[in-house]
């Protein structure tokens, strides 16, 4: 049988190849590089650009393989499989969340709610960076398994967490296994999607949300009916992998054959010494980078929810001594990961921060999520239970409506991106829609409102949070080459996290420094020895009935201490505004698809056929770079690139179009 061989045409054009038939793959498949005896030795496998220079890395080399041997079975597979792994996971995310109020009040210890929030979002800040960049260096199904993995001993450990400090410390892995999840989604969604259609599809695993947002607090009740919370945390060490297999099956399959096609290395750390190896990772992953974020981000934040319950409190040594040394590691980061020499490969892309429109999404990012843990989180759903009188089934259901109108306005907006070609002012709308939402929300936080009134401010804050959230994503991740794509979508999730945890941080601060001094103030004399236990739970402040002064007196000290954070959300929205008009209106149908496209365009579209019911403009506008960014001087997307001519510009210029065939 004789040997495939196939020619690549030139890196300036974005003529598709013919897609690879599923019943032709047999016939295509190449010995492994380890046996090569027999292989003809005139064969030539054209490498992609990436490939010919020694900067990239070895995680982004093996994607771009893996996608030449990509059909449109796998593909659709893959897909798939990222829905039912998204499904789990959201139906996770909505049930444990009626929970954890629960799990806490358990250790008596409500109120570090916000801690643990805090502990979610800074590991969800910090670990997106070195798991995009773990799935850079070793690749994208590497990456899923550990996050998988780390995802389920966090299950466990909260399940069979005895204090709330192992329930805490479990949140490290609870949290960089879901988050490791989330930026590996994103990072498979921009390795398969063009720039113009990624909005769309960047949303495919935040569907599921528009079902189990009715499902996880029902499932969350009868748990605590019929079990208990921990049962609520522990179902889901089973059920996550069984979801995960589909993709991992159908990633690690595709890896396979392109091994078997010669197309990457199949031992890429083969002939290194152990020495070799630990230098390598230490550089690669930014090692000493992920703990100074990591310290300064920790050492900041989690005192300022600690302090109230500390002796002396503000005064405490140990709470002084973390925020100084959380402040030390917070300057001494930015000079870190911009030494070449001490960071050659930095946790995050510090220069896309030059870009305009990056610097501005991800500061709108900041406060945008900052703004929502003032509001929505942490403390929602506590108080609707005490102050509104809802049940478990209803509080669940109104603190999720945020996650329904949300994906609802993000997938509509994103298929108005696609073809309107704008995403800028869906930014500004969305801000202003989101800051008109919380203005609703501090107006009716009294006692009494209905379920419906609470719904519609919920929808309306939803609604601006979906048209903010995608578009803002789109920009930051149009300031980059393929190269940096997935430390992008870092950057910016990280920015989001980073704001989710100064919201949840303040909010704690607030929480335990205003809520005990009021129930002291207006509990009736008879109960005043039970204000700290009303405190630190939540079952004993819902033990009295409504109308009872002492329910009275703990719905007055909730809702004046739930004013000013709502009166605080507000005012971190004031910079959104602002920072959307920013930046820069692109014009998509211009703009150059991310250079990982440019690659596949000219090697295998059965890549993007899954996606070819859209009609895609690959127009390419100045230099042939990796993606459109605020200028046309941006640097190509290797020193290979440039040295081809650009793409004819002109009005009559062809394009490509893709379509899904059965």
């Amino acid at each position: 049988m004789g040997l495939y061989t196939r020619t690549v045409p030139s890196y300036g054009s974005c003529e598709p190849d013919d897609r690879m038939d599923d019943t032709a793959e047999a016939d295509r498949l190449l010995q492994d590089t380890d046996d090569a005896e027999g292989v003809d030795e005139h064969l030539h496998i054209s490498p992609y650009p990436s490939s010919l220079n020694s900067e990239v890395q070895d995680g982004v080399r093996k994607i771009e393989a893996i996608s030449k041997t990509w059909t449109q079975r796998s593909l659709v597979i893959a897909y798939l499989g990222i829905m039912l792994m998204a499904f789990c996971t959201s139906l996770e995310v909505q049930t444990v969340a009626s929970l954890t109020a629960y799990a806490t009040s358990s250790f008596s210890k409500h109120s570090l709610i916000s801690t643990v929030l805090v502990i979610q979002n800074v590991v969800n800040a910090v670990i997106k960076p070195p798991m995009a960049k773990f799935a850079d260096v070793f690749g994208r199904f590497e990456a899923f398994c550990i996050a998988v993995f780390i995802y389920v001993l966090g299950y466990i450990q909260m399940a069979a967490s005895q204090n709330v400090e192992t329930y805490a410390s479990a949140q490290i892995f609870y949290s960089a296994g879901s988050t490791g999840l989330q930026i590996l989604q994103q990072v498979f969604i921009a390795d398969s999607s063009n720039l113009l259609n990624r909005a769309i599809f960047a949303n495919l695993p935040d569907i599921p949300f528009l079902f189990t947002v009715w499902l996880g607090p029902m499932i969350a009740s009868w748990v605590l009916k019929q079990l208990n919370w921990r049962w609520g945390y522990g179902m889901w060490a089973v059920l996550l992998p069984s979801a995960f297999l589909p993709l991992a099956l159908s990633l690690y399959i595709n890896q396979r054959k392109a091994q078997k096609l010669n197309l990457l290395k199949s031992k890429p750390w083969k002939g290194k010494g152990l020495k070799k190896i630990l230098r390598s990772a230490w550089f690669e992953l930014d090692v000493f980078g992920l703990i100074l974020l990591s310290a300064a981000v920790t050492l900041i934040l989690v005192p300022l929810t600690l302090a109230a319950h500390a002796k002396d409190t503000w005064r405490n040594g140990g709470i002084i001594a973390m925020i100084v040394i959380g402040g030390v590691c917070l300057i001494a980061y930015p000079f870190w990961e911009t030494s070449k020499r001490l960071a050659p490969h930095p946790l995050l892309s510090l220069g896309l921060l030059r870009q305009r429109s990056a610097l501005a999404g991800c500061a709108l990012a900041f406060f945008y999520f900052m703004a929502f843990y003032f509001s929505v989180q942490p403390y929602f759903y506590s108080y609707l239970q005490v102050v509104q009188g809802k049940p478990v089934v209803t509080a669940g259901r109104i603190t999720q409506t945020f996650s329904f109108m949300s994906t609802i306005a993000a997938l509509v907006v994103s298929f108005m991106i696609k073809y309107s070609k704008r995403y800028r002012p869906f930014v500004t709308f969305g801000c202003v829609v989101y800051i008109l939402g919380l203005a609703l929300m501090l107006l009716t936080h009294k006692s009494g409102k209905s379920t419906l009134q609470i719904l519609v401010v919920q929808s309306i804050i939803g609604l601006g949070g979906g048209l903010v959230n995608v578009p803002v994503q789109l920009g930051v991740q149009a300031s980059a080459n393929h190269q940096q794509v997935a430390a992008a979508t870092a950057m910016f999730l990280t920015a989001l996290e980073m704001g989710g945890a100064v919201g949840s941080a303040v909010s704690g601060a607030i929480w335990t420094s205003y809520l005990p001094h009021k129930l002291v103030k207006y509990l009736p004399d008879e109960t005043k020895g039970e204000a700290t236990e009303i405190f630190g739970k939540l079952t004993k402040a819902l033990s009295y009935p409504m109308g009872s002064p002492t329910r009275d007196a703990i719905i007055r000290s909730y809702e004046e201490t739930m004013q000013i954070l709502l009166t605080i959300a507000l005012c971190a929205c004031i910079p959104l505004i602002p920072l959307s008009l920013l930046m820069k209106n692109y014009e998509l149908d211009k703009a150059c698809p991310l250079c990982l496209f440019l690659l596949l365009f000219n090697v295998r579209t059965e890549f993007l056929t899954f996606f070819s019911a859209f009609k895609v403009d690959q127009r390419v506008k100045g230099k042939l770079i990796g993606n459109i960014g605020d200028s046309e001087d941006a640097s190509p997307i290797t020193p290979q690139l440039s040295a081809f001519p650009p793409p004819n510009l002109s009005p009559t210029k062809r394009r490509s179009q893709h379509h899904l065939r059965p």
